[in-house]
């Protein structure tokens, strides 16, 4: 019996599922007419948002998702913000009575915001993080995502609209 393998699968993560600190947070309607958003307009202050990205894990070695790269939709209303910067977190769940262990896998932005002045810019942005290794997810494993929004004390608004995690799939 053979693997059913597809290198090009990509998962949608709706901004409903990530986990939003500091900050007025708001589920809104996105600036496209039936679209959703997270939305943060508090001024002056740094905000955290978590993604996590819910994909398939295994157990056995090379099955479930490896993670090649996730591509963030947002857009900045308003001016410019201060920081938009992102971090990915690849956590090992404890076993009984450990803690978790969280690595950071190294990833390039795009070209288009592989500068902060992109990142922040009043804009529409679709924003790559492209993993420097690709790793197979294990099932004692999850992953997030994490950004950092510094509004700084400008008008700026951050709004996310979703995040796609582009995997290898093999089942």
């Amino acid at each position: 019996m053979g693997y059913l393998q597809d290198s090009q699968t990509t998962i949608y993560i709706p901004p409903t599922c990530a986990h939003r600190v500091t900050g007025t947070w708001s589920h809104a309607a996105g600036q496209v007419v039936d679209t959703i958003c997270q939305s943060v307009n508090d001024a002056n202050q740094t905000s955290k948002l978590t993604i996590p990205l819910m994909i398939f894990s295994n157990s056995n070695s090379q099955k479930g998702c490896k993670l090649k790269s996730v591509e963030i939709d947002y857009e900045i209303t308003g001016a410019a913000l201060e920081e938009v910067t992102a971090v990915i977190n690849k956590v090992t769940r404890g076993a009984d009575t450990a803690v978790a262990v969280v690595t950071t896998p190294a990833f390039t932005y795009d070209t288009g915001h592989d500068t902060a002045a992109e990142r922040l810019a009043k804009d529409q942005h679709k924003m790559t993080l492209t993993i420097t290794t690709p790793f197979w997810v294990d099932n004692d494993e999850y992953v997030l995502v994490e950004l950092t929004i510094n509004q700084a004390g400008d008008t700026g608004v951050f709004e996310l609209l979703g995040a796609f995690a582009n995997v290898t799939l093999r089942l």
